[in-house]
């Protein structure tokens, strides 16, 4: 996301993408941040490059205000500290934090000039409301049943994230300036990525978990009322949702390649999705039956299906997923 941030501050800065060439103060949100190391990393990036781009034009830098925001369960007592230390090394920017959920208001009217978000727009304000109505797993441990219902759990899950994608865009639009600009990165697939069309972003999690049920660790009634809030959108699908809603113009969308670097493992991946998943996880089925942390159990099942050789890159490939990356900017009003 470093060279998207980087270019939505060159345009803050520059008389072509807001209505003063030098702006006397910026305020920048990161929304979703977390608490972990990462919770300033786009902040950092972004002050960084004011500072940078000042420099390169010879120009007192504004006064920047950095808002970090999460929901109200996040651990913003690690944050604060981070937030105080980030501030001293970063004189003289001003900070705070806003609990809430991003698909609401957040801030005041045309206050913010740049929105970061990092992984974090793939999740959903619920699961789909029509398949627990319905008592529709989304997803079923008969293979069979799970095929023939396969579009059906998919399509929910995809209404769901545009219902929520357009109500995000349109609470930006409402707190960011004219012309102001947003870089955002969430889960996803590249549209000709047919072999993802009709699976789940979570699919792995999934077939984990239907793993330890079949092995009579979970329960099956439980399996079946689970559901987990997060939908991949293509980018195809996110270009479409960006345009229907009209307030922002896409300068920029990228689906890059992973290559490299990066050896995939099964224990490697089984974390993974540990990290990624355990809350949820564990606010649904609890324990297992004598007591043991239902996660350990389920990383050592995670493994155990990748055990084989091949199994684990065969599945991923059944699977493909990546990240989507988005720069906006906030169109101007038309009088």
């Amino acid at each position: 996301m470093r060279p998207l941030i980087q270019e939505a501050i060159a345009g803050l800065c520059s008389s072509s993408s807001t209505s003063a060439s030098s702006p006397r103060s910026m305020v920048i949100a990161d929304l979703g941040c977390s608490s972990g190391p990462n919770a300033l990393a786009l902040s950092s990036i972004a002050v960084d490059a004011v500072h940078r781009r000042c420099l390169g034009l010879r120009q007192p830098p504004p006064e920047l205000c950095v808002l970090l925001n999460d929901l109200p369960n996040n651990d913003f007592g690690t944050v604060v500290k981070n937030l105080v230390e980030f501030k001293q090394n970063n004189e003289p920017v001003l900070t705070g934090v806003v609990p809430g959920s991003f698909y609401g208001r957040l801030f005041t009217a045309e206050s913010l000039h740049l929105v970061c978000s990092s992984n974090s727009l793939h999740w959903l304000s619920e699961a789909p409301e029509d398949l627990k109505m319905n008592s529709i797993p989304a997803y079923d441990v008969d293979a069979n049943v799970r095929r023939e219902r396969r579009a059906v759990v998919v399509g929910a899950y995809a209404r769901q994230f545009r219902k929520d994608f357009m109500m995000f865009l349109k609470m930006r639009a409402i707190e960011l300036i004219p012309g102001g600009r947003m870089v955002v990165s969430l889960a996803g697939r590249r549209s000709f990525d047919l072999a993802s069309k009709f699976t789940h972003a979570w699919e792995s999690t999934a077939m984990i978990l239907c793993d330890m049920v079949t092995m009579g660790v979970i329960d099956k009634e439980k399996f079946d009322s689970f559901y987990i809030p997060i939908h991949g959108p293509s980018d195809e699908e996110l270009r479409q949702i960006i345009q229907e809603e009209g307030s922002f113009s896409i300068r920029e969308m990228q689906v890059p390649e992973f290559t490299g670097g990066v050896q995939i493992t099964p224990t490697k991946v089984a974390n993974m999705l540990r990290a990624a998943f355990e809350p949820i996880i564990v606010q649904h089925f609890g324990s297992t039956e004598g007591g043991e942390g239902i996660m350990d159990e389920f990383a050592r099942t995670a493994e155990r299906r990748w055990s084989l050789h091949g199994s684990l890159q065969d599945e991923l490939a059944e699977n493909p997923r990546g990240v989507l990356l988005v720069s906006l900017e906030k169109k101007l009003a038309r009088f």
